[in-house]
């Protein structure tokens, strides 16, 4: 029986946007909270694009850097099932502020090329060794700037012991999706960039295109 690989579309702005990726299958929903980002969204209106999510539907809250006070008054309005740490977020920065709020975490792994498999696995156990609210990790490209970068690494690097219980993501899009589930075997992917027509607006045929071709790998499994 093949796996059913996880999808989260990220970034989103806009109810046409939320109700596309509900539409062709997204099992979770992304909105920034980082105020440098081109997909960055207030709380309110994260408050508004969550109320048009169903049931199921898991809705994520990506911080950079953020303080305790700045993840509760977020959350005092948008109702986040998982937070996603992208910044400089110590283990114990992390479990500290998902223990106060008391909402399960992932935090971003950048890969650069001095990035080497033993490190993500200590890198995965830092943090699950400080928190029970941590969930895993999502595999990222290092680049200079915050909160996803649209760019692709080295696959290889990614051990094959941690691949399934961690998220692929960074530069990630139509063309190359079936081959990155099919050779990574992740739990999950994540995109924003590319299902994008413009930064922050989403393309709702690339959504259902770039589903379609992880359901591709899904099926495809040996």
């Amino acid at each position: 029986m093949s796996q059913r690989t996880r999808i989260k579309i990220c970034g989103l702005t806009r109810e046409e946007d939320v109700a596309a990726a509900v539409r062709a299958g997204a099992d979770a929903i992304g909105f920034v909270f980082y105020p440098k980002s081109p997909r960055y969204v207030s709380a309110e209106r994260a408050a508004a694009l969550a109320a048009t999510v169903p049931p199921f539907v898991s809705t994520v809250g990506l911080f950079v850097n953020p303080s305790l006070e700045e993840v509760q008054a977020v959350l005092a309005r948008a109702p986040l099932t998982l937070l996603q740490f992208h910044g400089d977020e110590t283990p114990q920065q992390c479990a500290a502020i998902a223990a106060a709020v008391v909402r399960p975490f992932v935090r971003a792994a950048r890969i650069g090329s001095a990035t080497r498999p033993d490190d993500l696995l200590e890198y995965e156990l830092q943090y699950r060794s400080a928190s029970r609210f941590f969930s895993g990790l999502l595999l990222d490209t290092l680049v200079e700037e915050y909160g996803g970068s649209g760019k692709a690494f080295d696959w290889s690097l990614i051990p094959k012991e941690l691949a399934p219980r961690a998220v692929l993501s960074g530069g990630l899009s139509v063309r190359n999706a079936t081959e990155a589930v099919a050779g990574v075997r992740p739990y999950a992917v994540d995109i924003s960039s590319g299902v994008e027509s413009a930064k922050g607006i989403k393309d709702a045929a690339r959504i259902s295109a770039f589903i379609d071709a992880v359901r591709l790998a899904d099926a495809t499994q040996a």
